[in-house]
């Protein structure tokens, strides 16, 4: 593996596609190494675009655009970090010889939950709750009947849990409908309706698929959803052996079957030793921001490691948790308070830099490591509440 010098004819070349605080840190991890990055999203100033040494803002759903830069830049790796793409044009882009991490074939799946809940029950067969699609309302209602309640309604295409409710009740149906479409990522449209697990914890095993070494496994992430979007995550979450080995073996089957190389977020519920395949990402996980605290290489090295084929090797430093605090308001050029006492509790704060707010936006995490997960847990927590985002405008 040789890398070149950033902005010169022997660069090392990543195009980032989705500039969020995900794309920021692995942004981080590439200028560390040397690598020119140039980072893409539909807005400006987005938290990755702060540290690339390019960026355009276009429609990420419109291919002809990202094809466009692909043309113009020729990077060495194309690196999708949301899940709002044109998934086709980086088929065809793979098929033109660019390489797309962790490959056409995983991005194309993971982005559309179709597309990866039939490929996880019916063609690798893992165990997953019943499920159904529905493109409009009525079958909609007829296929919540069939699943039963309660059941999660998610849209098709959406990330971070956005437009996903737990329907408990007859009442509950159409405004889950509703507000599956009003979030979901691109035209909306189709939702996928599963049945509800009634599991004891949801984990992410973050996977690694390397270049010369075999599949490898962060320890497994416990994690904490408020209406499907994260706000708490702890490393290592405790497991009995045997549904810790049937949560590698569901990981290695998925991604195995995905292919390509680097990092990837697999959800699973566990009751017991009894696990399910929820989801998977083809990139670092949000739940994985803790591993900024916890292991020796944090899941953004990891996984651009895994990109250039370079040696891995994670270990767990410590136990640690992460808690996220939000805005509660709408504007712009927001200001944080309580950093310094956020501080004296928490081992690390870490704001994103979103340039706008809204209702519930995810704007920046603690960290904190403990003799224990409850300590670590209570530190992260209790540092977080001490933030207070404003908007300035």
């Amino acid at each position: 593996m040789i890398i070149g010098t950033p902005n010169s004819f022997k660069s090392t070349k990543i195009l980032l596609l989705g500039s969020g605080e995900l794309g920021k840190e692995f942004v981080i991890e590439a200028m560390r190494l040397g690598l020119e990055v140039i980072a893409v999203d539909n807005y400006q100033s987005a938290p990755a675009m702060q540290l690339a040494h390019r960026n355009y803002v276009v429609d990420m759903k419109n291919g002809k655009l990202i094809k466009d830069i692909v043309y113009r830049e020729k990077p060495d790796y194309i690196v999708p970090e949301i899940e709002a793409i044109d998934t086709d044009a980086l088929l065809e882009l793979e098929e033109e010889g660019f390489n797309v991490v962790p490959s056409g074939k995983a991005v194309k799946y993971t982005m559309n939950r179709i597309s990866i809940r039939k490929l996880a029950a019916e063609k690798v067969s893992l165990k997953t709750s019943k499920y159904a699609f529905a493109s409009d309302i009525q079958t909609y209602r007829e296929k919540i009947q069939e699943i039963g309640l309660p059941a999660v309604i998610k849209p098709v295409m959406s990330s971070s849990g956005k437009g996903q409710s737990v329907v408990r009740t007859p009442e509950e149906i159409d405004r889950a409908w509703y507000y599956a479409q009003e979030n979901a990522r691109g035209k909306g449209g189709e939702v996928i309706i599963e049945e509800f697990i009634n599991f004891d914890y949801e984990i992410t095993l973050l996977t690694i698929r390397t270049k010369n070494q075999e599949t490898l496994f962060c320890p497994p992430i416990g994690h904490i959803q408020v209406d499907g979007d994260y706000w708490e995550s702890w490393q290592p979450h405790s497991m009995s052996e045997v549904a810790l080995e049937k949560a590698k073996d569901i990981a290695k089957k998925i991604t195995d079957e995905l292919g390509g190389y680097g990092i990837f977020g697999c959800e699973m519920f566990v009751k017991g030793d009894e696990v399910w395949f929820n989801e998977i990402s083809p990139r670092p996980h949000d739940t994985g921001m803790v591993t900024l605290i916890t292991q020796n290489i944090s899941e953004f090295e990891v996984h651009l490691r895994a990109i250039l084929g370079l040696p891995i090797d994670v270990k767990l430093l410590s136990a640690g948790a992460s808690y996220c605090f939000h805005s509660w308001k709408t504007g712009v050029a927001p200001v944080y308070e309580g950093v310094e006492e956020a501080l004296k509790i928490a081992d690390k704060v870490r704001i994103f830099g979103k340039p706008t707010t809204r209702l519930k936006r995810r704007m920046g995490i603690t960290l904190a490591s403990g003799d224990s997960i409850e300590e670590a847990r209570e530190k992260a927590k209790r540092a977080a509440s001490l933030i207070k985002v404003y908007p300035s405008i």
